[in-house]
């Protein structure tokens, strides 16, 4: 109930970088895509990360316009989209930058995706 109350259980888009700090202190475990509205590859990881957000309440997800917070881009070196940043206790732990961990290929599996961040401890994985 309380993660339900802070946002977990869906993956939604925040509207700004003031958001992601208030969003990431709230939340131990957060998963946060940045991506911009033309890049294929980012539709595709959307479809996955719809379902593990479901799938994993213990995880908070959420996604950024990369071109509307060139701070917060720059302060994580995001230079790939889409780049996950995998956020524990408000820190950036790790990131799943572009496909390269999931295969390099467009066709990798909502499982790889949750093998990967099962990886980084980010989402309880067995």
């Amino acid at each position: 109930k309380e993660w339900l109350s802070k946002g977990h259980g869906v993956y939604r888009e925040i509207p700004s970088e003031r958001d992601f700090f208030q969003e990431v202190k709230e939340s131990k475990n957060v998963v946060c895509h940045f991506y911009r509205d033309t890049t294929f590859r980012c539709q595709i990881m959307d479809k996955h990360l719809t379902v593990l957000a479901k799938k994993h309440i213990e995880t908070k997800f959420l996604k950024l316009n990369a071109e509307k917070s060139p701070f917060l881009c720059e302060r994580l070196r995001i230079k790939v989209i889409p780049t996950l940043a995998l956020v524990k206790d408000g820190k950036t732990q790790d990131y799943v930058v572009g496909f390269t961990d999931l295969g390099n290929t467009d066709d990798f599996t909502t499982e790889t995706l949750e093998w990967r961040l099962g990886c980084a401890d980010i989402i309880n994985y067995r």
